[in-house]
C-alpha cells in the first residue's frame, strides 16, 4: 500500500514528540546512574549503621556526591561472602566518613558523570532540528496544493491554465453541425496564422469574438477546435475563477492574465461562462459586489484601455447575453458576436456522424432517421443519445446498437428512466384513455404535429406519454397551429369527461392546463391574437434580475388585465369544446385505441392513423416527418 505524505506526517511529528520524552529520560537517568545501578540489592541507612558498628562493611564506594555509596558487606550466614548492596546516605552525616576510616574500611569517592548533560545538550538541539525540518518539509509540500497556506503570495496570481501549443486533441472537422459559426471562426483562426492579409488592406484583428448560445450546442467545443487550428499560445479560464471575497483579487488575476498573453503574443484568451464576472453594473438592490464590478472594470480595460493588447484576441462563451453590461458588449472589446443555435436536420446528422466514428451501429441503423427522430437536440444531447444507446446494448448484451435501443434511448433522454409497466386495472384504462384523448385530437386537427407514438409505459414522473414530432423548418407559427396545440393538450381531459364523468376527472391535466393557460397568456399578450387587438401587453422577459423590474409599474390598467383573463379563459375553453367534441364523435375508434393500447402498450403513429383513417377522414399534414421503426 502507497502511503501519502500527509499520512507520513501524521504519523511522523506525534512519534518524534513522544519519543524525544522517553528518550530524555531514560538515556538521561542511565547516564546518572550508570555507575550507582550495579548493586544487586538495596540497603536501609540504618542497617548500614549496624553492619558498620559491627565490622562487617568491607568497602564503600561513593557516587553523586557522596549521595549514593555501594557497599560490599561481609555476610556471617553466607560464610562471608561478600554482598554489594546500595545505600541511599543523609546529605547531614558529617561524622560518617570518619568513622569508615577508623575501622579499615576501604574508602573509595567517584565524580560525578557528565554524560547526562552532554545527552541532554544533544537532545534538545536534535528534536527541534527534527521539528523545524518536518515544518519545512510540508511546508515546501503545501505550496504545490492549490489553496494551500504557501499560496496567499500568488493569491493575486491568474489560475488560467496556459499551454504553449494547445493540445485539444480537436480540430474544426471534429466540430459539425454549426457550420455559420465555423465559418466565422475560420476567419479569427486566419488572423492569427497569416495577419498580413488583412494588414494589407486596413483591416485590424478583432479584440474578442463572444460565444452565444444554449448549453450544450458546442461553444467551449469551439474554442477548443480554433486554439487546436491556430496552434499559438493558448490561456483557458472560467469567469467565476476571477471573483474572491477580498475585493481587488479578482482586478489583480485580471491583470496577470493579460501581462502574461503579451508575454506569448499572439496568443488566444478562452473565458467560459464571462457571465459570471460581465454581469451588469450599479443594478444591485442594496449595493453591488464591489468585487465583481471592480473585477469587470479591470477586464473592459484590459480588452480596450489607454494601453492596447495587440495580438491577444478573447474568446468568452455564455448562455446568458442578455445579463452582460453594455460596456463589454460594444465594438472595440467584443467585436462580434457568433450565435451557437440548436443544430438542424442537416446539422444533427452530421454530428451524429462525429459521434458515430466509435460506436458499433447495425446495418439496420439509419442515422438520417436518427436525425429525423430527434428534432430541438443539441449536439451534448446526440451525444448522450448515442452513449445512452450504447449503455443499452451492452447491458443487454448485444454486438451492435439496433434500431431499439436508439428508441429507448430517445426516450430515456427526453422523458426519463422507464418505470415498472401499469397492471390492468381501472387505473390503466383511465391513464389509457388519457392519452389516446391526446393522440385523436392531435391527428384529426390539420394544423396540429403529427402523432409519433402513445404508450403506456411509465418515464419519469408521467404515467403515460403520447409523443409528437414537431416541425423544425417552420420559424414561425400561425394561430390555428397554436389553437390546434391548445386542444390537443385538452384532449386528454377532454377523454376523461367524456367517457367517465366531470366528476371522475384525475389530476392527470395538471401539466396540460399550465401548457395550455401559458400559450393562451401568450397568444393575448404577446402575439396580439386576441379581441383585445395587436398589442404586445407583456414583455418577454418577466422574471426580475438585478432589481431591473423589482419596482417597474403594470405595463397595463387593472382594466385590460381583467380583459387579458377573459380572453386567455376564452381561447381555453374553445381548445377545450374543439377537444370534446371531437372525442364525441368519434368514441368508437378511441374504445379500440384504447383496447388495444392497454393490450401492446405502446402504438406508433403510423398505426395509429391507420386504425383512425377506418373511422374518419385523418387530414393530410405536409409536415409529417418519417418515424423510426424496429
Amino acid at each position: 500500500m502507497k502511503l501519502s505524505w500527509k499520512t507520513v506526517a501524521l504519523w511522523l511529528l506525534p512519534a518524534l514528540v513522544v519519543g524525544f520524552f522517553l528518550w530524555q529520560g531514560t538515556v538521561g537517568n542511565a547516564a546518572n546512574n550508570a555507575g550507582s545501578n550495579t548493586a544487586n540489592t538495596r540497603m536501609t541507612y540504618g542497617r548500614f549503621l549496624e553492619y558498620l558498628n559491627a565490622d562487617r562493611i568491607v568497602s564503600v564506594d561513593l557516587y553523586d556526591g557522596g549521595r549514593t555509596a555501594i557497599v560490599q558487606v561481609s555476610d556471617a550466614d553466607l560464610e562471608n561472602r561478600l554482598i554489594r548492596s546500595r545505600v541511599d546516605l543523609p546529605s547531614n552525616a558529617p561524622d560518617l566518613i570518619t568513622q569508615l576510616r577508623n575501622s579499615n574500611v576501604i574508602l573509595d569517592s567517584h565524580p560525578v558523570r557528565n554524560d547526562g548533560m552532554v545527552w541532554g545538550f544533544l537532545g534538545n538541539l536534535i528534536f527541534p532540528v527534527l521539528l523545524i525540518g518536518s515544518l519545512f518539509f510540508l511546508f515546501r509540500r503545501s505550496n504545490n496544493l492549490p489553496g494551500g497556506p504557501g499560496q496567499a503570495m500568488n493569491f493575486g496570481k491568474s489560475k488560467a491554465r496556459f499551454q504553449m501549443e494547445a493540445k485539444t486533441d480537436i480540430m474544426f472537422d471534429d466540430v459539425a453541425g454549426i457550420d455559420e459559426a465555423k465559418e466565422e471562426l475560420q476567419e479569427v483562426v486566419t488572423f492569427l496564422k497569416q495577419p498580413e492579409r488583412f494588414t494589407a488592406v486596413g483591416a485590424k484583428i478583432p479584440k474578442g469574438v463572444l460565444l452565444v448560445g444554449a448549453p450544450g450546442t458546442g461553444k467551449t467545443l469551439l474554442a477548443k477546435a480554433i486554439a487546436g487550428e491556430a496552434g499559438v499560445p493558448f490561456f483557458s479560464i472560467s469567469g467565476s475563477e476571477f471573483v474572491e471575497m477580498f475585493v481587488g483579487v479578482g482586478a489583480s488575476r485580471v491583470r496577470d492574465l493579460f501581462k502574461k498573453a503579451k508575454e506569448n503574443a499572439p496568443c488566444l484568451i478562452f473565458i467560459d461562462e464571462i457571465d459570471a464576472v460581465g454581469r451588469q453594473r450599479g443594478a444591485g438592490i442594496g449595493g453591488g459586489n464591489d468585487e465583481r464590478e471592480q473585477t469587470l472594470n479591470q477586464l473592459l480595460t484590459e480588452m480596450d484601455g489607454f494601453e492596447g493588447n495587440t495580438g491577444i484576441i478573447i474568446i468568452a462563451a455564455t448562455n446568458r447575453p442578455d445579463v452582460l453590461d453594455s460596456a463589454l458588449m460594444r465594438p472595440g472589446r467584443f467585436d462580434r458576436q457568433v450565435m451557437v443555435d440548436a443544430p438542424d436536420f442537416k446539422g444533427r446528422q452530421e454530428i451524429l456522424n462525429v459521434h458515430a466514428r466509435n460506436k458499433k451501429l447495425s446495418p439496420s441503423v439509419s442515422l438520417e432517421a436518427i436525425a429525423r427522430r430527434t428534432p430541438g437536440f443539441s449536439g451534448a444531447d446526440l451525444a448522450n443519445l448515442l452513449n445512452e444507446a450504447a449503455i443499452l446494448t451492452a447491458r443487454r448484451r448485444k454486438e451492435a446498437i439496433t434500431l431499439l435501443e436508439i428508441d429507448d434511448a430517445v426516450d430515456r433522454v427526453v422523458a426519463g428512466m422507464e418505470g415498472t409497466p401499469l397492471v390492468d386495472s381501472k387505473s390503466k384504462r383511465l391513464i389509457a384513455y388519457h392519452e389516446v384523448g391526446h393522440a385523436i385530437v392531435g391527428t384529426l386537427l390539420k394544423d396540429h404535429d403529427p402523432v409519433q407514438k402513445v404508450t403506456l409505459i411509465p418515464r419519469g414522473q408521467a404515467q403515460g406519454l403520447t409523443w409528437f414530432t414537431p416541425d423544425e423548418e417552420q420559424g414561425l407559427t400561425t394561430k390555428a397551429q397554436l389553437m390546434a396545440r391548445i386542444a390537443g393538450a385538452m384532449g386528454g381531459r377532454a377523454a376523461e369527461e367524456e367517457v367517465f364523468g366531470y366528476d371522475e376527472v384525475t389530476t392527470g391535466a395538471g401539466g396540460d392546463l399550465q401548457q395550455v393557460t401559458e400559450m393562451a397568456r401568450q397568444m393575448v399578450t404577446r402575439f396580439g391574437m386576441s379581441d383585445l387587438g395587436p398589442l404586445s401587453l407583456e414583455s418577454s422577459g418577466g422574471e426580475v434580475f438585478l432589481g431591473g423590474g423589482l419596482m417597474n409599474r403594470s405595463e397595463y390598467s387593472e382594466t385590460v388585465a381583467a380583459r387579458i383573463d377573459v380572453s386567455v379563459r376564452s381561447l381555453a375553453e374553445q381548445g377545450h369544446q374543439i377537444a370534446r367534441q371531437i372525442v364525441r364523435e368519434q368514441r368508437e375508434v378511441v374504445d379500440r385505441l384504447v383496447d388495444l393500447l392497454i393490450e401492446k402498450e405502446t402504438i406508433d403513429g403510423e398505426e395509429f392513423r391507420g386504425i383512425v383513417a377506418e373511422y374518419a377522414e385523418v387530414p393530410e399534414k405536409e409536415r409529417f416527418i418519417p418515424q423510426l421503426q424496429d
